[in-house]
């Protein structure tokens, strides 16, 4: 199992600001660089046939690598009515629409239950607050992969560094059930 980050709705503050409408985003729009999708992948380990969510997926470029090179199903979930459609136009341009689920939606109110892998770049209290759910509906086996934020409370089974234009990405994978850590 897989699992892909979205950003979605967990009653975080705004990133777009107050009386915006998606203040329930749990993370700002920042899209993750092809080198670091590509590593991302890579350390989920994910095979041909797996089903591959990307929680806040933005533009979609976790999906469309997820399909093209790997030769997996790909679930993408965005709140943001705007990157939807790009990502949308996007998918449809490559002709990968059957290939390729796209949600507009809350991350929250999505079944995750045949995730193989799940991939994450929100922020850390939005990782936090998205844990029980990904307790809870994925099954054992599942990967998860968060790109620069940890996952509070779990212990990853891999930590990597990578180098981009000068800065440091760092990816995480957790294998469910997760190992949890102890409090301190």
């Amino acid at each position: 199992m897989i699992l892909l980050l979205v950003a979605g709705s967990v009653g975080l503050a705004s990133a777009q600001g107050p009386g915006s409408t998606y203040s329930h985003s749990l993370a700002p729009y920042v899209p993750s660089p092809e080198p670091i999708v590509d590593r991302m992948l890579e350390i989920a380990n994910l095979k041909p046939g797996e089903v591959l969510y990307d929680l806040g997926c933005g533009d979609g470029r976790v999906l469309i690598a997820a399909v093209q090179k790997y030769h997996a199903k790909a679930v993408g979930v965005e709140l943001n009515p705007k990157i939807y459609k790009r990502a949308q136009d996007r998918i449809n341009l490559l002709g990968l629409q059957n290939h390729i689920q796209l949600i507009h939606g809350d991350l929250l109110d999505v079944d995750l239950s045949d995730a193989d892998v799940v991939t994450l770049y929100l922020m850390r209290s939005s990782n936090e607050g998205l844990r029980p759910r990904l307790e809870k509906f994925l099954r054992p086996g599942a990967r998860v992969v968060a790109h620069d934020y940890p996952v509070p409370g779990w212990k990853p089974n891999r930590v990597e560094e990578a180098e981009t234009d000068s800065h440091v990405h760092t990816v995480y994978l957790y294998v469910m059930p997760p190992v949890k850590m102890q409090a301190r």
